[in-house]
């Protein structure tokens, strides 16, 4: 199976995030999928790379030209597909991917969320995203996602789309599901 993996390229955040992180890649790695991320070797996405690729798993990065051009390339990329901006990337990671998880991040994750969403709503693929709700990191964006859908400005059910999981196994669950 190919994971795609959202997260955050921030070094300065809760070692929690790095734990379980590092957990996740080791499974992907361990069962033998494949982890679809994009390319960088700063943060989570250091992490995730380095766990699956020191467990005998395969890595796909990726790669927008000004992580290239930054010198911000993973040493644990197996696989490099460049691409030159960021819609690229997740078009690449869409179309590589059979699931996606996102782990903690910032606005390029949520927008890689979003944009995964969006297009599944809309029927142009079935992919689920499922968030690892790490320490309730999520929990804000669940209670947007529930204001939201209240509002009535959610067409159908976004539980479809988006699954909200805690811990490993139940990461493991939903990415098996």
């Amino acid at each position: 199976m190919k994971i795609g993996v959202f997260c955050s390229a921030n070094q300065h955040i809760d070692a929690e995030y790095f734990n379980r992180t590092r957990e996740l890649g080791t499974w992907i790695g361990r069962e033998g999928h494949t982890l679809v991320f994009g390319g960088c070797n700063m943060g989570l996405m250091e992490c995730v790379a380095q766990a699956v690729h020191e467990t005998g798993g395969l890595t796909i990065g990726v790669v927008p030209s000004k992580v290239e051009e930054r010198g911000r390339v993973s040493d644990y990329v197996d696989v490099h597909i460049p691409c030159d901006n960021l819609d690229d990337r997740k078009a690449l990671m869409v179309a590589q991917s059979d699931v996606f998880v996102a782990l903690p991040g910032g606005l390029g994750t949520l927008d890689e969320v979003f944009t995964v969403v969006a297009a599944a709503t809309i029927g142009y693929h079935g992919k689920r995203v499922v968030l690892y709700n790490i320490g309730g990191f999520w929990n804000s964006l669940l209670a947007l996602l529930t204001d939201l859908d209240a509002r009535g400005m959610v067409r159908g059910d976004w539980h479809q789309h988006i699954l909200v999981v805690d811990n490993l196994e139940s990461l493991i669950h939903a990415i098996e599901g």
